[in-house]
């Protein structure tokens, strides 16, 4: 090739990397949110979004990337649209339809949704493209049209009777209720203090009622972080849950609380108030640091005298006499394998008191991902005869996280679907690289997850009555697993059904700079 050619080619691929960049960016400024999903992976997995479909959804990239689309719809799984997706996705073939999503905080909205199939150059679809439209005004102004053509006399006597006969219920509710309420007008003035308020902030109904918020008691709610509450976050329409503000009263004393705010849509004279709603969780938060003081020190204290009965364990088992009979042997061995339980509970005991106090330290280096996974089964598997372990995919990835922590969360994923499905013979492991993160996949064929318990299985020392019942544990397994990929930037999540197995899943961001 001469100088000429050279030159042409270079000129040639500088074209096409400056369009390419163009139509990155067209795409990232698109009002419309894109996502394009891989077709050759399992459950054809989204391998990119643009900052639109980040913003209509309310989820983050790294909670979007890996996961299959329909985890939008969440719940509301009777759609008849998932079943026209389906089909169409298995068949190759491009779809529209208006189908219920809901937003990261919960919030409901109508998706309008276009799929496109790519195709390679033998018409194999390797990928799928989907334009999302949020059409939630629209749909709304539909249901507002059906609405009018109601009988407006009958409709207006059925509510103006509801809200007097609601009235009175809620009010002796709101009376009765062992959390303080408060109802404000929009300019934050108190309208209404329930018993328990006026009890636990030791105020009266008089200086309390028609005072504005702030100036109660001399000022002691002017406090930032309420007023960030009401003024920056509540007005965007969404309600306020979980908002802990802690304050020193001067009466008091110091009280750590959790707000929930709520507007009041109803039509007449309610509209536009806002429904506050306070929990003192001051001593609940002192119990909860107590027990885990408690555990804290606990395992502490364990780990010493179990290191030196292990020892002396160790030390009879080198020294068993040749005359000694079966009997003294496996109780020997037994005894030992029971230290090694106890051992990896008090580890546990002490991830979770290093995750609760802020202190688990991460140790971050290279390693080649796809040989831990391999080496990590293998020792399961060494160990578990009744079970086949099946790897399929592959990363090709040296991803930087650490190492060991990473191994006991697939070790812990492994030993449960074990653990769970003693009946079954395989479980599933799959590796693959979606857009700039690592995913990982652990089927069992199990007794499977009820969807209640999916939404509460990561939380500290949960455990499912049907599965405490049939297999005893602490419910801190999972718990840990969820914080440690946390702590790396990745997501862990489930896909399960009752009686059809589960699926964990988790990706870790391939290059990080944390």
């Amino acid at each position: 090739m001469n100088i000429l050619d050279k030159e042409k080619s270079s000129f040639s691929n500088n074209n096409i990397r400056q369009d390419l960049e163009l139509l990155k960016r067209a795409i990232d400024a698109s009002v419309s949110g894109i996502i394009i999903t891989d077709n050759r992976e399992p459950d054809n997995p989204i391998i990119y979004c643009n900052s639109a479909f980040e913003e209509i959804s309310g989820y983050s990239r790294s909670e979007i990337i890996g996961h299959n689309c329909r985890f939008l719809q969440q719940d509301d799984r009777s759609q008849k649209e998932r079943a026209m997706i389906r089909e169409a996705v298995s068949q190759g073939e491009g779809c529209r339809v208006e189908i219920r999503n809901y937003r990261k905080n919960g919030d409901l909205f109508w998706n309008e949704l276009l799929i496109s199939p790519v195709l390679d150059e033998n018409n194999n679809v390797t990928h799928f493209i989907g334009v999302q439209q949020d059409v939630t005004q629209r749909k709304k102004a539909e249901q507002d049209l059906r609405q009018q053509q109601e009988t407006m006399e009958k409709q207006i006597a059925e509510r103006t009777r509801n809200l007097r006969e609601s009235e009175l219920f809620l009010s002796s509710i709101i009376q009765t209720v062992r959390e303080s309420l408060l109802v404000l007008d929009p300019d934050f003035c108190v309208v209404s203090a329930n018993d328990h308020f006026i009890k636990t902030f030791k105020v009266t109904s008089e200086e309390t009622v028609g005072t504005n918020l702030y100036k109660l008691g001399n000022h002691q709610w002017d406090i930032p972080k309420l007023r960030e509450l009401l003024v920056d976050i509540l007005p965007t329409n969404n309600p306020v849950e979980d908002f802990e503000v802690e304050h020193d009263f001067p009466h008091i004393g110091r009280k750590l609380m959790l707000l929930n705010a709520y507007r009041i849509e109803l039509e007449g004279q309610f509209k536009d108030q806002i429904l506050l709603a306070i929990e003192d969780i001051t001593e609940k938060r002192e119990i909860e640091r107590r027990k885990d003081d408690f555990l804290s020190i606990a395992s502490h204290e364990l780990k010493t005298p179990l290191t030196t009965i292990k020892g002396y364990v160790q030390a009879m088992e080198r020294m068993i006499p040749e005359n000694a009979g079966e009997r003294f042997e496996n109780m020997l061995g037994k005894t030992a394998q029971y230290l090694d339980r106890l051992n990896n509970l008090i580890a546990e005991l002490l991830d979770v008191s290093r995750i609760q106090t802020g202190n688990i330290e991460l140790h971050k280096l290279p390693f080649d991902f796809d040989v831990m996974v391999k080496e990590t089964v293998d020792a399961i598997q060494s160990a578990s005869s009744n079970h086949q372990i099946q790897i399929t995919g592959s990363s090709g990835i040296s991803v930087s996280a650490d190492e060991s922590h990473i191994i006991q969360v697939l070790n812990n994923l492994l030993s449960n679907a074990i653990k769970y499905a003693p009946e079954a013979e395989k479980v599933r492991v799959h590796i693959s690289k979606v857009s700039e993160f690592v995913k990982v996949s652990v089927t069992d064929e199990g007794m499977g997850i009820s969807p209640e318990d999916q939404k509460k299985i990561f939380e500290r020392f949960y455990r499912a009555g049907e599965i405490q019942q049939r297999f005893p544990g602490m419910g801190i397994g999972l718990y840990i697993c969820e914080q440690i990929i946390k702590n790396h930037n990745g997501t862990l999540w489930v896909k399960s059904e009752k009686g059809k197995g589960s699926t964990f899943s988790f990706t870790l961001p391939i290059n990080t700079t944390n």
